[in-house]
């Protein structure tokens, strides 16, 4: 509907209209209080009555309204007047570039001086994180003084989902798919490669289109045309510009300048586009000689070779030239360094995972994280509003990307996997039993550790027989954390050698050699960063060195880069942090998880607390003693991991453990011993202990497989635990303590079987079990056979019985925080009654490691729970898990926080 000379919007009066396309008509108004022309943007009206798009349109309205440049149109605000919506701009008097082209190619000391400030435009756009994505000749105006101003900028954005009319390959508004999904619009005949296959973008998209523009205006012709739509599209993705249409005295340094824009890998397309601006101002200056290329000479008929040497010499002498200037250009000036925070849901933070939980794309444009109940990874356009779970990942952890960006590999219920970032079938890859991270290779090789006690292996990306890699020696722990050097040669990984992952070993080794070199003593997570720079983690700060990728040198003392960095949960040794190729860094702020200090609290069924006098400490995996007077407890503190006894009438914490890594205790039904796992060389193994530690600990178990005690049988005779196998996951299995002492397995499937608790009477088993896709409580006969019963049916963890076996209780919600209670009947038959809350409350939860059973305990008579309540730094890290702290050229305060001396 066109608005009639002499309408009011406001204090706006319509003069006249002067345009219209995809995006609305655009009218010339006189503002009567400030006495001035301006032009006014009428939305359509599709567009006002969608309110979320309107409401989106706002928000990137007042952002681009903050632009303030000389060579950019200014907005001026938004004005509402009846159903009418209208974005206030400035007028810019003049032809467009395109009604210029159209007159035919614009001469190269014309086009030169356009280029330059519409460059300039971008790259005070681009330092502001403002991508244009539909920078076109009809959206430069030309004044008759030669200045610029470049219209629309950030408005393709805003204005998603608009269709267009007319000639799509020249629209103003065409449309691959819905900005929220991070794919962004822009008009055929200047669309860049990955927008046109539908591709989140970033300012190289820009580029492109810059050089398209700048083709344009030395040729008078499209880079890349077609008779419709779909020809202009497959032109853009399939061929390439006719750089022989260039005129014959177009400068050497500005075609390598084209060909650098256009390139369709935007890995190795130009950088930033103040390089442009830099040498499109030295060749107007006159600081670089620009010598045309001899075209001429190149359509002539080929000369005996005595003429030709001394003209192919001089045009190799020109180039060489030309590249020595191009390369001694002044550096352009550095990035401005930026801080956003992306906010999670509160019903889906991450999930604090032993493994990493967050991953960035190469090119810095997607974000994967773990976050849920679910623990499934979403994807998330760092310029788009809204993340995406993807189907199928659920149960996963340390993500990593593809090189290309195209591929998320990741870990889940014992696997290696992968799954493409449009989303689609999950692929399984290999085995990987308690993983600790991976990474994927430019030769299409995934280096990865299957364990949390292996050295690492080595699968194709397209899945097979994975092989070892590397082998452990004596007195190594684990190998963990891969990293590719860019050569894809070459891994940076951990080493554990102590009983914390801040005294590990960093080490670098070439993939055909047996034989690691030490990097870093004391410190694990190891990143290569482009600057030159070896990134790791220790101690929750992001550290950093100076490193000759080439050498495999450290050159240089480590300087912290950044503190305020969480962990990974249970002092594995993972950071939360990751960074792309181009500079940017995403991050989970906190510190080490596992140094969190809980105090201990008694719960009745109907949530009232009452704290107990113990003092606060990194309490775990509370059990009481069969008599109900004493609680053991794993305590993590100073590095170390140790079984500790509380006396609850004398008030007294003694500690039971001195060696290695100790942890989920477990009681004999007589309470004289306690049976624990321990890490003392290799793999998690099952030992015990006299409980008042009058004798010496005796090793029951010997297996490379890791393994977790979780109850003995109510004669004492039979230990049931839980065995962690490459090939089935997690199992449950039992070891009579009496003769051969053989292991033999309980319950042993395809799926992760974990947590197993035996009822009072001895009759059933508890456990909970991944076959429907998710954690549920399950009920069976001990010891066997019979049919098993599903008792939880909305996910659940933590499974216990009551002292009676006349009740099952078990933790649930995204973080665990809920407290379920369901009736049991024996007799005549087991059945279950309906699950009903009896408290819940933000006490600490084995929701990150569901294999290790309760992280509560319930006292004699059944009415109150020992729960563990997060001190401070707990809570901290909580909150910390509802948000993603991003920062943008993040390399540029690493060069100045870290010299290398370059």
């Amino acid at each position: 509907m066109s608005i009639a000379a002499g309408t009011r919007l406001g204090s706006y009066e319509v003069v006249a209209q002067i345009g219209a396309g995809g995006m609305g008509e655009v009218y010339e108004a006189r503002d009567t209080k400030l006495g001035r022309n301006v032009a006014i943007k009428v939305l359509p009206a599709a567009f006002v009555n969608d309110s979320e798009r309107l409401s989106r349109f706002q928000r990137e309205a007042r952002m681009l309204a903050a632009l303030n440049h000389p060579n950019i149109a200014a907005i001026y605000g938004l004005e509402e007047s009846g159903p009418i919506r209208a974005l206030v701009m400035e007028l810019v008097e003049g032809p467009t570039l395109a009604e210029r082209i159209r007159g035919g190619a614009i001469p190269l000391d014309e086009a030169l001086p356009i280029a330059r400030q519409v460059a300039d435009a971008v790259e005070y756009a681009h330092d502001k994180n403002v991508i244009h994505r539909d920078l076109k000749p009809a959206n430069i105006k030309v004044t008759a003084d030669g200045a610029v101003k470049v219209l629309d900028f950030g408005l393709a954005k805003a204005m998603s989902e608009e269709s267009a009319e007319g000639d799509m390959s020249n629209s103003p508004t065409l449309s691959m798919a819905a900005t929220r999904q991070g794919v962004i619009l822009g008009t055929a005949a200047y669309m860049s490669p990955e927008q046109a296959k539908g591709k989140p973008v970033d300012r190289r998209t820009d580029i492109w289109a810059f050089g398209c523009v700048f083709y344009e205006m030395l040729t008078g012709k499209q880079a890349f045309q077609g008779e419709d739509i779909t020809e202009v599209l497959a032109s853009v993705v399939k061929s390439e510009p006719a750089f022989d249409a260039l005129p014959a005295r177009t400068p050497a340094l500005i075609r390598n300048l084209l060909r650098r824009c256009l390139e369709k890998n935007p890995r190795r397309r130009l950088g930033h586009i103040s390089e442009a601006r830099v040498l499109i101002e030295d060749v107007l200056s006159g600081a670089v000689t620009a010598e045309p290329v001899a075209e001429a000479a190149i359509a002539s008929a080929p000369l005996a070779w005595k003429r030709a040497l001394p003209w192919a010499t001089g045009v190799v002498v020109s180039v060489m030239t030309g590249f020595a200037v191009w390369m001694l250009r002044p550096a352009p000036p550095p990035l401005p360094v930026s801080r956003v925070v992306i906010p999670l849901p509160a019903r889906d933070p991450l999930a604090g995972t032993a493994g990493s939980m967050l991953a960035l794309s190469p090119d810095g444009t997607q974000l994967a994280y773990v976050a849920g109940a679910q623990q499934r990874i979403y994807l998330r356009a760092l310029d788009a509003m809204e993340a995406k779970p993807l189907t199928g990942t659920e149960g996963a952890t340390s993500p990593f990307f593809s090189p290309d960006g195209q591929w998320i590999g990741f870990f889940a219920n014992g696997k290696l996997k992968k799954v493409a970032v449009s989303g689609g079938a999950v692929l399984t890859l290999c085995d990987a039993g308690n993983p600790r991270g991976g990474t994927w290779g430019a030769n299409d090789t995934i280096v990865f550790a299957a364990g949390n006690t292996t050295g690492l292996s080595q699968v194709p990306a397209a899945g097979g027989e994975s092989g070892a890699l590397t082998k452990l020696k004596e007195g190594v722990l684990s190998h963990r954390w891969p990293q590719f050097l860019p050569d894809g040669k070459t891994i940076l990984y951990t080493i554990g050698v102590g009983t914390s992952y801040d005294d590990a070993n960093i080490v670098v080794q070439r993939l055909d050699s047996a034989e690691p070199k030490v990097l870093i003593r004391g410190g694990t997570y190891p990143q290569y960063a482009p600057t030159g720079h070896l990134v790791y983690y220790r101690a929750g700060t992001i550290m950093a060195v100076p490193f000759d990728a080439s050498r495999l040198e450290v050159r240089g003392t480590p300087a912290p880069a950044l503190e305020g960095v969480m962990s990974g949960a249970g002092g594995t040794g993972a950071g939360q942090f990751s960074f792309s190729s181009l500079g940017s860094l995403v991050y989970v702020p906190g510190g080490p998880q596992d140094l969190a200090q809980q105090t201990l609290v008694w719960v009745d069924r109907k949530g009232a607390a009452q704290p107990l006098p113990a003092p606060p400490h990194a309490y775990a995996n509370p059990r009481f003693s069969p008599d109900g007077r004493q609680v053991a407890f794993d305590i993590a503190e100073a590095g170390k991991q140790d079984i500790r006894i509380y006396d609850l009438m004398r008030d007294t914490l003694t500690r039971l453990t001195f060696e290695g890594i100790n942890a989920f205790p477990v009681w004999t039904p007589d309470g004289k011993r306690v049976a624990y796992r321990s890490q003392q060389s290799g793999a998690f193994n099952i030992f015990w202990k006299p409980a008042d530690g009058s004798g010496a600990e005796e090793r029951l178990t010997t297996s490379p497989n890791n393994q977790s005690p979780s109850y003995f049988s109510l004669d004492g005779r039979t230990l049931g635990y839980i065995l962690q196998n490459s090939k089935t996951g997690w199992d449950l299995w039992e070891l009579p303590l009496e003769g051969e002492r053989k292991p033999r397995p309980f319950l042993q499937t395809p799926f992760n079987e974990i947590t197993q608790r035996l009822s009072p009477d001895g009759r059933w088993v508890a456990y909970l079990s991944d076959e429907s896709g998710r954690y549920e409580v399950y009920v069976q006969p001990f010891p066997g056979p019979g049919g098993k019963w599903q008792i939880s049916t909305d996910g659940g963890g933590e499974v216990s019985w009551s002292p009676k076996g006349n009740e099952l209780f078990y933790r649930t919600g995204d973080q665990r925080e809920k407290m379920m209670a369901v009736d049991i009947h024996a007799q005549p038959s087991f059945s279950a009654g309906k699950a009903r809350l009896l408290f819940e409350g933000p006490y600490t939860s084995n929701a990150a490691n569901g294999a290790v059973g309760p992280n509560y305990s319930m006292s004699l008579d059944g009415q109150r729970f020992l729960m563990l309540k997060p001190g401070q730094q707990v809570q901290q890290q909580s909150t910390a898990l509802t948000q993603i702290n991003v920062v943008q050229n993040w390399f540029e305060e690493l060069k100045r926080r870290v010299p290398t001396g370059k």
